[in-house]
């Protein structure tokens, strides 16, 4: 199934995606909470088109967001860095999550080289902790896109990454959550980045390093993974920084993230 947050009327329902239109879920609460009921889909009436729904987060409150940097061969290639030993972890802040169409924004007396990341997300669908590779995959609820906005002024300058990675509103996820019965195998998937239209970053999640039950294992060694948890699976080549010129987000830039068989998500720049 795909399941999507929206917002009616400042509060934040559960809709079923089928074809154009979200079938509002008779439930009451978030992403989190239906996770942790394993409550069954019942959708109601008043079916909205696509169109017209103002997209939440499709997880708005998770404990954490674990993130993976340089998880991806081509990625380290243009970027002159090392194959790592084990996977770089580092954090990115809840609150800089946003839905999709909505406005990636900062203020440019702050940074002025903000970058782009395409990234599959996963959503952790209940607690773990040191769990066995066997195991690591029925601990996830779902798939989705990921945007990892980084300050890269910001992350080099300070010599690590979480401040340049957690600005608000840098981590647009969505435009839903994809259910594993409906994904063939989230280590071959097609993922692009597009900038205005234009092709930026154009891969394979087969290119990952780590894959992602040798991520959920090693994670969850050090961390517990609790219901609703983001692991965003790291990016492969083509980000702004490492291009010859570099090329970063400016305002009204449209940034789009396409992931096979889970979506589009796209959000608009905001420079303030």
């Amino acid at each position: 199934m795909k399941i999507a947050q929206y917002y009616d009327e400042g509060y934040i329902r559960l809709g079923l995606i089928q074809d154009d239109l979200l079938m509002p879920l008779e439930f009451q609460g978030d992403m989190i909470d239906f996770i942790k009921r394993k409550s069954e889909c019942k959708p109601g009436s008043n079916p909205q088109n696509l169109d017209t729904v103002t997209f939440a987060p499709p997880v708005n409150s998770p404990s954490k967001i674990v993130a993976i940097g340089l998880n991806y061969r081509d990625h380290i290639t243009e970027s002159k860095g090392e194959v790592p030993a084990h996977p770089i972890i580092f954090a990115k802040f809840p609150s800089s999550l946003i839905g999709h169409r909505a406005a990636i924004t900062w203020d440019s007396d702050l940074t002025k080289k903000v970058d782009f990341e395409a990234e599959l997300a996963a959503v952790i669908g209940k607690k773990i902790h040191r769990c066995h590779k066997t195991e690591a995959m029925e601990a996830v609820f779902g798939y989705t896109c990921a945007n990892d906005v980084s300050a890269r002024d910001l992350q080099f300058g300070d010599g690590q990454w979480v401040r340049g990675k957690s600005l608000d509103t840098f981590c647009p996820i969505g435009p839903w959550i994809v259910t594993p019965e409906e994904m063939p195998d989230p280590q071959s998937l097609d993922i692009r980045c597009l900038l205005n239209g234009q092709l930026m970053q154009d891969s394979n999640t087969r290119m990952m390093i780590f894959t992602l039950p040798e991520l959920i294992v090693f994670i969850s060694e050090n961390i517990t993974l609790l219901p609703g948890d983001i692991i965003l699976t790291g990016t492969p080549h083509g980000v702004g920084a490492f291009r010859e010129p570099s090329v970063y987000l400016k305002d009204g830039d449209e940034i789009v993230v396409e992931i096979e068989s889970i979506g589009r998500l796209v959000n608009i720049c905001n420079v303030v």
